[in-house]
């Protein structure tokens, strides 16, 4: 299985507990850890190569031309680390054909396989669209953007490399950018559903990308069978979106307490990664 993963250095922390999370429920799977980065520090790469080969992952970083996207609306929230998985297909080796990117603040509480086995088909992506609470804002998206397709979440995302080499023109993106970068609210997702949202896979929220924010919206939609004995035993990603964080407090959702959990299993796991053998 290929993993992706696009960041900056503040996230190192919360990639640390989510590949950990990756690792402790995917036990059997032979993950390739793709990295794509802009000046990462060196110490935390080789730490992060360390971790890799103690736990059996694969580790390939790739860094980029920092003036790549050097146009692109950046901010604190939105570093220019975003755009990258946007351009994966042209960055990554070409021998890789499909990667399913993630978010760092997501959690991976149930295997994947099922997910990486999706079909794609003739699409670019497969991703989820946030629904219930979410769907006002969504539908407010889809007008600002001017498009009929579902707003969709581009925490997690399974990628269609072998076709995105194809249909992904990096001088379009960037020409997107130039005309609309005052309308790019969520830049990185904008730009996935302004530009491909009709070639994506739709999948369901609650168990590859799960608003951890939204558990009573999740229950009413599903008439209560939703709790958190299902979301345990059928979630495989929770996903922390917006602006509250378990890592920030106060945090007041609930499953604050199963992140907390993970993120001490991660710092056992990399003190272990780090001991001498």
């Amino acid at each position: 299985m290929n993993v992706l993963v696009t960041l900056d250095h503040h996230y190192y922390p919360q990639l640390q507990v989510m590949l950990t999370s990756l690792k402790l429920n995917n036990p059997r799977t032979h993950i390739a850890l793709y990295m794509i980065h802009n000046n990462f520090p060196g110490e935390l790469l080789a730490d992060l190569k360390m971790w890799c080969l103690s736990v059996g992952f694969d580790f390939i970083p790739i860094q980029i031309d920092g003036k790549l996207f050097q146009d692109a609306p950046v901010s604190k929230r939105y570093p220019i680390e975003m755009y990258y998985r946007l351009l994966a297909a042209h960055i990554l080796p070409e021998n890789v054909a499909q990667i399913l990117y993630l978010d760092p603040d997501t959690l991976i509480i149930n295997p994947i396989w099922q997910l990486w086995q999706k079909d794609l088909g003739e699409n670019l992506f497969a991703a989820a669209a946030h629904t219930g609470k979410t769907d006002l804002a969504n539908n407010v998206n889809r007008v600002r953007l001017g498009i009929e397709n579902a707003y969709y979440n581009s925490g997690v995302l399974l990628m269609n490399l072998t076709r995105g080499r194809k249909e992904i023109v990096p001088a379009e993106v960037f020409s997107y950018i130039e005309k609309n970068r005052k309308d790019l609210v969520l830049p990185d997702q904008d730009l996935l559903n302004a530009m491909y949202g009709d070639s994506i896979l739709p999948l369901d929220d609650a168990l590859w990308n799960y608003d951890a924010r939204n558990y009573n919206t999740y229950m009413m939609r599903s008439s209560g069978k939703y709790n958190l004995k299902w979301v345990i035993e059928h979630t495989s990603i929770l996903h922390f979106c917006g602006k509250p964080k378990p890592w920030k407090q106060p945090y007041f959702y609930r499953f604050g307490m199963l992140y907390y959990h993970y993120e001490q299993l991660a710092k056992r796991s990399w003190k272990t990664a780090a001991q001498p053998q």
